[in-house]
């Protein structure tokens, strides 16, 4: 059974990674250096070795400082998963998406495994 995540894209909330990441097939949110130095944050140290192969992906924008909306951008399926370096391969199977959902809490770098609900169906539909 798979899980549904979703993850953010952009790095200091300034930029925005995922054309590189739709163009190499993974994702990943934390950058070299601080994956070297181990300063991932908690809850992402404690999501992230959760995610498996066959798990899908939403990845997301916040629409601001305390909107209520965000955008669904791209949708994928796990492919693969490399501990070592905190990063997810991803087959991209919706990458041009601008879809307004609800935030539900999703504000940082990496949220979920996510119940089925309507809401999880709104941000997962292809």
């Amino acid at each position: 059974m798979s899980n549904y995540w979703v993850v953010g894209a952009m790095f200091g909330g300034t930029e925005d990674q995922l054309p590189v990441f739709i163009e190499r097939g993974y994702w990943y949110c934390w950058d070299p250096e601080k994956v070297r130095k181990r300063e991932i944050p908690k809850q992402a140290q404690r999501l992230f070795p959760k995610i498996k192969k066959g798990d899908r992906l939403a990845v997301k924008k916040k629409l601001g400082r305390g909107a209520e909306m965000m955008l669904v951008r791209a949708l994928g399926e796990v492919i693969d998963i490399d501990h070592d370096e905190w990063r997810i391969y991803v087959r991209w199977m919706v990458t041009d998406l601008s879809r307004e959902v609800p935030v539900a809490g999703c504000m940082g770098s990496i949220h979920g495994p996510f119940p089925d609900n309507e809401w999880r169906s709104k941000v997962f539909s292809i």
